[in-house]
């Protein structure tokens, strides 16, 4: 992270914040205490701001400055707000189609599923404020811009985010090994919301629950699974298959 996007100390943060500047993430050190940090911690709820606790030497690290155990790197990203984003699609005359990303967090996977998401039409990723990977310069660099363009929206929980999109009827769709349906066969000129689980471990069995439909990319042969960013990819080109003229 370049130092230019360091936010060094307490009031700095709390005017940053209260700014409307965007915050990826605060480090604090894990002695930090006082009133201010209070006020630093609720902020960052307000505004879906993840906190990590970090050794002291981490921050000493960071900057030669006095950080008063504080230390956040300022967004390269202008978050929007979900709800916003739906509002402007519909009433745009667009159809959404989303991509939720749950526990990805490799940076050069969720620029090239960005990059393809842009691609093939999506107009929004919805990514937690926890569990994912930060959205910063390599990020930006394997989006090759398209992290610029396409509307990304962070949220305090991907199941909250769920309810929302079902309230605005947007459906969820999530691909499986095992689902019956195949990519192909899905309803991709419906509004939809496609989720992509962490190579480890997939999408979380909550979300699973939740989505509306499960879907599989069939494959030759009996290797693994396709990387996430090739599967969204894959996912991605179908969808806009099925939508254009």
């Amino acid at each position: 992270m370049k130092k230019n996007n360091l936010i060094i100390g307490r009031q700095p943060l709390i005017e940053a914040i209260r700014s409307g500047r965007e915050i990826d993430r605060i480090l604090f050190g894990r002695t930090t205490s006082g009133e201010s940090i209070g006020e630093i911690r609720k902020l960052a709820k307000e505004h879906h701001i993840p906190i990590q606790m970090v050794p002291p030497e981490k921050l000493g690290a960071l900057t030669k400055a006095n950080h008063q155990g504080v230390i956040a790197f300022a967004g390269l990203v202008q978050y929007m707000d979900l709800q916003e984003v739906i509002d402007h699609v519909v009433g745009s005359g667009g159809v959404p189609l989303f991509v939720m990303l749950d526990g990805v967090t490799d940076v050069r996977n969720i620029g090239a599923i960005a990059r393809s998401a842009l691609c093939c039409g999506a107009q929004a990723l919805i990514i937690p404020d926890k569990g994912v990977g930060a959205l910063n310069e390599e990020a930006m660099k394997s989006s090759a811009g398209a992290l610029e363009k396409i509307q990304v929206c962070r949220v305090g929980s991907l199941l909250k985010a769920v309810d929302s999109l079902h309230l605005n009827g947007i459906k969820v769709f999530t691909s499986e090994m095992n689902a019956a349906a195949r990519v192909f066969e899905l309803p991709w000129v419906e509004p939809c919301c496609i989720v992509m689980g962490s190579e480890d471990n997939g999408v979380a069995p909550h979300l699973r629950k939740a989505a509306d439909v499960h879907f599989t990319i069939p494959m030759t042969g009996d290797f693994d699974s396709f990387n996430v960013s090739v599967a969204a990819g894959i996912i991605l080109y179908e969808a806009m298959k099925h939508r254009l003229p």
